[in-house]
């Protein structure tokens, strides 16, 4: 019986993976880690959005063996949603099928692969970045466009997004607010002067 039950248990995985292929799902879980990522940022460091930059380095891990990536064609890499950050955030979740998953949804550059040398770039954090910890991911492509390989870094790093208000913006409110203060009293003083000068004349 338990025999039975384990050649249909064989059967019902062997079906789902084969449908999960017909239908075109990658599965995260599927993807062998062959490329070795970095990223400027230190574990729990806090980066501006709109202000800091985050450099990163790509490129395959050279322990594995030659020709692994083969079908390599471009390169991604993108900012991602730290498990924290997801917590009670729907629009956030990490799902094994890549289609569905939402871990990764703001790109950072994207760039023919290259097998011979390391490639990096710097990226300037974009405004409408929200305040979450992050990490950075790269994934390798194939010719189809379908993910083939990834890596990514372990520091997580937070950013915090802009609130809306700006240094320079803070500093023309204050001169205004100052001038119109003086502009007050001036008016006060040439009213009160004007004042005297009429009842001097009475």
């Amino acid at each position: 019986m338990e025999s039975h039950l384990n050649s249909k248990t064989f059967l019902l995985l062997f079906f789902l993976t084969f449908a999960q292929t017909c239908y075109g799902a990658i599965l995260f879980s599927s993807l062998p880690q062959t490329l070795v990522v970095s990223a400027s940022p230190k574990q729990g460091q806090v980066l501006k959005a709109g202000e800091d930059n985050i450099t990163m380095t790509w490129g395959l891990n050279q322990s594995y063996e030659r020709g692994i990536d083969e079908s390599y064609k471009v390169t991604k890499v993108k900012l991602c949603y730290a498990p924290e950050s997801q917590a009670d955030r729907a629009w956030r979740k990490t799902v094994d099928d890549l289609k569905k998953d939402k871990t990764c949804q703001f790109s950072m550059v994207e760039r023919p692969y290259t097998s011979h040398q390391n490639q990096s770039f710097e990226w300037m954090i974009e405004t409408d970045i929200p305040t979450a910890l992050y990490f950075v991911r790269a994934y390798a492509y194939d010719s189809a466009g379908n993910e083939v390989a990834y890596g990514h870094t372990i520091a997580l790093f937070n950013i915090q997004a802009i609130s809306g208000r700006h240094l320079s913006l803070d500093i023309a409110a204050a001169c205004f607010s100052a001038f119109a203060l003086v502009s007050v009293f001036c008016f006060f003083f040439a009213e009160k002067r004007s004042r005297r000068l009429m009842a001097a004349k009475n």
